[in-house]
């Protein structure tokens, strides 16, 4: 019974943070159970793991919604990232060894690459982005920061934040990684912090502008 909770928890809350499930929409125990090819019982189980989570929200005798965000909670949410991260990768600069260093630089010089292919393939940037912010976090040694993070960086991802880029801003955020592997490898953590804000707060005022259609600029 726990695997199939477990399963049906990982297959839901993935679906939500992919935007297979659009915000305030409303979804089922029987609906979700299809689509995970699991039975309704583990499916509830999930539910209630998500809905204590935040990612949806169970309301009485209505059933469950996916969870909406204000524009003050996704400001909240970015100021706590701008005051945590910032604070890990000043820590990683000056903790980073050889390995963590290179691994991040591979993971810059890909974002890097796939901002210039076209079409945009989002979904990879996003991919390569989270392996990025995740890889300075282990780069900090502290794993309490890391789980608490892993918790606030995935609203947004469930925003589809890259979505809203035009490929200006695409590229923007590439050399902002790029710089910041550039501080951590100097080993100077002002540099690193300050990179680091500014990558937060840009990306904070992307999401909050009117989404942009990034396939049509490419195609400009």
């Amino acid at each position: 019974m726990a695997e199939a909770v477990d399963s049906a928890y990982r297959a839901v809350r993935e679906g939500i943070l992919a935007g297979e499930f659009s915000q305030g929409s409303h979804i089922t125990a029987r609906q979700l159970a299809e689509a995970t090819g699991l039975s309704r019982t583990p499916v509830r189980e999930a539910m209630r793991r998500l809905d204590a989570e935040g990612l949806i929200t169970l309301i009485p005798n209505r059933g469950a919604f996916v969870a909406r965000w204000s524009e003050d909670e996704i400001t909240q949410i970015y100021e706590l990232r701008v005051l945590l991260e910032s604070f890990a990768a000043q820590v990683a600069a000056e903790r980073i060894g050889d390995a963590e260093r290179e691994e991040l630089q591979m993971l810059a010089d890909e974002m890097g690459r796939l901002v210039e292919e076209r079409p945009i393939d989002v979904d990879a940037i996003a991919e390569v982005n989270d392996r990025f912010h995740k890889g300075v976090l282990e780069a900090c040694g502290n794993r309490r920061l890391r789980d608490l993070l892993g918790t606030i960086t995935e609203v947004p991802l469930q925003l589809s934040t890259f979505r809203r880029y035009t490929i200006d801003e695409l590229r923007r955020s590439a050399a902002q990684h790029a710089e910041l592997v550039s501080a951590l490898a100097a080993g100077d953590p002002d540099w690193a912090r300050s990179v680091m804000t500014a990558h937060i707060r840009s990306a904070r005022h992307t999401l909050l502008k009117v989404p942009a259609d990034i396939e049509g600029e490419a195609a400009d």
